[in-house]
């Protein structure tokens, strides 16, 4: 997969445009003025000159950015007090959006693609420069901040940092752009933004714990032949806990989302779809696909659309796949990572049971245990300071929804990943010693005997183990204060119990 270093405080892996797009405003507050549709702005000395901006939203260097006429990345916009200041807005995309000038309380409506270009309009009433942002999670971070440069009536703008922001003084009417109609709109009041209210716990959310039985049929001593996938990118209200919910964002309403299953040498077309009812763009980076950024760069998909791929499994092994849509790794944390098993010529060798486990963070506004709707924490996702740890999305993902089963005498595989997006797992089962271990997801090699293996995020390991005496095992990560905040796991063994290998008491 490649890397790219994007402009925001959180590096992401890769960056990839998302679409914004804007309808409705709302302005308010001492420095910001709401304007009537019906009352054109006058050009007095008190209220200035209109200074019309056009704007898109685009991808700029693998980052989020608004975009003026010239192409100039995030641009400095340029008034003087008492102009009246008209941003005509629009996206290509169609994911939700905004643009929020925090210090002046002027924020417009979310828009998306759905809803069409916008204009906000508001007065410039003092000096200074005034930082503008998409307030939509993650959005600020991967790139979409800029500047509003008010000086005082015929002073002059001090100029902007090279090759930071583009300048624009454009005074076009924004009826001339794209249908942009220029007109004002009704305004209520916005105040200043304070802390996000504690939201109750969702009455509908549902199960979004994928089922670990849920792993397609062995390859075997077949042919190459042609595989067609179809994924579709869900936003889903899910239960992350007992009386909690969160906001998903999935492959196919799960978390992890469907394994997927070839040998070397087939071809795979993959279709990715968003679903209409999304709010934001998806893609899909598979790690196993060599070229095109692992699909990430050609499966950018809008709510409502679909993309397709076609690739050819060259590397056997257990590879990790997940969303490349900036904030990458804030659509990782919320749900969107799988894994595709590349099986060799002849496939693997023959197990009685299979199960499709992975390991995540949640980074969350409340702590954990708090029985309300949580939401995404910026800056918890930022240093890196998770409040949940998960197996298959959800808290008692793999002890109340789901569990692992076997009997005696039966061998177990495990196709284990780490989603992440930040912290590596010490996989390990209470009570048992991994048999065969392929490390890092590589069929090339393989450790006999091993009782913790490493698996850093975004990437994978298969691991077997002989049932040799019944009971029930625990799926942990050997960092075990994870344990306290979700991160646990149940194997149930039957059968009948041998004195040989364990018991109670002394020897006999």
């Amino acid at each position: 997969m490649e890397h790219m270093m994007c402009k925001f405080r959180v590096i992401t892996p890769i960056c990839f445009a998302v679409a914004l797009i804007m309808g409705g405003v709302s302005t308010a507050g001492f420095a910001a003025k709401p304007i009537s549709a019906s009352a054109p702005a006058s050009k007095s000395a008190a209220q200035g000159n209109v200074k019309h901006f056009v704007l898109r939203t685009n991808i700029a260097d693998g980052r989020l950015v608004y975009e003026d006429e010239r192409g100039n990345a995030d641009p400095d916009l340029k008034v003087q007090v008492g102009d009246t200041v008209e941003i005509a807005i629009a996206s290509k995309e169609g994911a939700e959006h905004d643009i929020t000038f925090p210090d002046l309380k002027v924020e417009s409506k979310r828009f998306s693609g759905a809803s069409g270009p916008t204009t906000l309009r508001f007065v410039a009433s003092r000096a200074g420069e005034f930082p503008y942002f998409c307030s939509v999670a993650g959005h600020k971070e991967a790139g979409m901040e800029g500047k509003l440069i008010v000086t005082a009536a015929g002073a002059q703008a001090p100029a902007p940092a090279p090759a930071a922001h583009g300048d624009v003084g454009g005074v076009e009417p924004a009826s001339a752009h794209g249908g942009m109609d220029g007109h004002a709109m009704p305004m209520p009041i916005v105040y200043a933004a304070s802390p996000a209210p504690a939201l109750p716990a969702k009455a509908d959310a549902v199960s979004i714990a994928g089922d670990p039985s849920a792993v397609p049929a062995p390859i075997g001593d077949r042919a190459p032949q042609t595989l067609k996938y179809r994924i579709e990118t869900d936003e889903v209200t899910g239960k992350l806990d007992d009386g909690t919910t969160f906001t998903y964002w999935t492959f196919d309403k799960q978390v992890p989302g469907p394994m997927l299953r070839a040998r070397v040498g087939d071809t795979v077309e993959l279709t990715l779809a968003n679903a209409p009812t999304s709010k934001m763009n998806h893609s899909i980076d598979l790690h196993a696909v060599m070229g095109g950024m692992g699909g990430g760069g050609d499966t950018q998909v809008a709510p409502g659309q679909q993309k397709t791929i076609t690739f050819k499994p060259m590397h056997p092994g257990l590879y990790v796949y997940h969303c490349a849509t900036p904030l990458v790794p804030e659509h990782i944390a919320a749900g969107m990572y799988g894994m595709i098993l590349v099986e060799p010529q002849g496939g693997l060798p023959k197990v009685d049971k299979e199960y499709y486990v992975m390991q995540g963070e949640i980074y969350t506004n409340k702590p954990f245990g708090s029985h309300v709707h949580q939401q995404v924490d910026m800056a918890k996702l930022s240093a890196e300071q998770p409040e949940y740890y998960v197996f298959n999305g959800a808290v008692g993902s793999l002890t109340k929804t789901h569990k692992l089963v076997a009997d005696v005498g039966q061998t177990v595989r495990v196709y284990f990943g780490v989603g992440g997006p930040n912290k590596m797992s010490s996989f390990h089962i209470i009570g048992g010693v991994f048999d065969t271990v392929y490390e890092e997801g590589s069929l090339s090699g393989v450790k006999h005997d091993v009782q913790t293996t490493i698996v850093p995020p975004g990437g994978a390991a298969i691991v077997e183990m002989k049932m040799q005496y019944p009971g029930k095992y625990m799926l942990v990560d050997h960092a075990l204060t994870r344990a306290g905040k979700g991160l646990v796991g149940l194997l149930e063994v039957q059968g009948k119990a041998d004195p040989v290998v364990y018991h109670v008491g002394a020897a006999q």
